[in-house]
């Protein structure tokens, strides 16, 4: 039961990137009272969910580092820290690699080493939240619908970035990509377990990266974005 309700969540998610395009909603108007809604959600899942659950990996993490890594305290949270600061790198290649094509008199997208790179790291990242759909600390069916709820929400946050940085290649071939890495991830979770330390690792690694992929979206001005 609880492999089919994670593969109900798996297939949701992948159509989120598959079907945010198609929401014209959130191209009029009112977008940023929608988009600032779905990304105040997955923030707050983040807070007030996920790093509550980082404090019981917390020890499970400190057991396995060992003596050799006693000196390094609260391992998840550096982790965590860590997600955040890769995604912060990440968003820092899109805009200047859009402002040279259109410097060059090209089209307003960005480069295609800059696309592939994006899709890679986000790739990854929805391989890491498909896989986590079966292996959780904390795995009760209601957990699982929380989760998926709040990841979904972000989905539709971080694709509407994504469409608008990588214009065509995004909407033929990225979100493609990023729907079946979600899939993927829950294929992998199938087949593999990971000790429960490397859980909240993953764990800790996505709640930096939720919450930095959420912000960028939200806190430009130029968004539009609502308290």
């Amino acid at each position: 039961m609880g492999e089919l309700l994670a593969l109900a969540a798996a297939v949701l998610l992948a159509l989120a990137h598959l079907l945010a395009g198609k929401l014209r909603f959130l191209d009029r108007a009112p977008r940023r009272i929608w988009r600032s809604i779905a990304g105040g959600v997955s923030v707050a899942y983040v807070f007030v969910h996920l790093l509550p659950e980082l404090s019981e990996g917390q020890e499970t993490v400190a057991e396995a580092a060992g003596e050799a890594l006693a000196f390094v305290e609260n391992h998840v949270y550096l982790v965590s820290l860590f997600g955040l600061a890769v995604f912060y790198g990440l968003e820092h290649t899109p805009a200047p690699s859009r402002k040279s094509r259109k410097g060059a008199g090209e089209e307003d997208t960005t480069s295609p080493g800059v696309f592939w790179l994006n899709m890679a790291s986000f790739s990854l990242y929805n391989v890491l939240i498909g896989y986590l759909l079966l292996h959780r600390i904390e795995r009760s069916p209601e957990d699982l619908i929380l989760f998926a709820t709040a990841i979904l929400l972000h989905f539709v946050v971080n694709d509407y970035g994504l469409r608008e940085h990588h214009k065509r290649d995004y909407s033929e071939i990225g979100r493609w990509i990023l729907g079946s890495a979600v899939l993927l991830g829950w294929v992998i979770g199938l087949a593999v377990e990971v000790p429960e330390e490397a859980i909240a690792v993953i764990i800790a690694f996505l709640a930096g990266g939720i919450v930095l992929n959420v912000l960028k979206e939200e806190l430009p001005a130029e968004r539009e974005s609502r308290y």
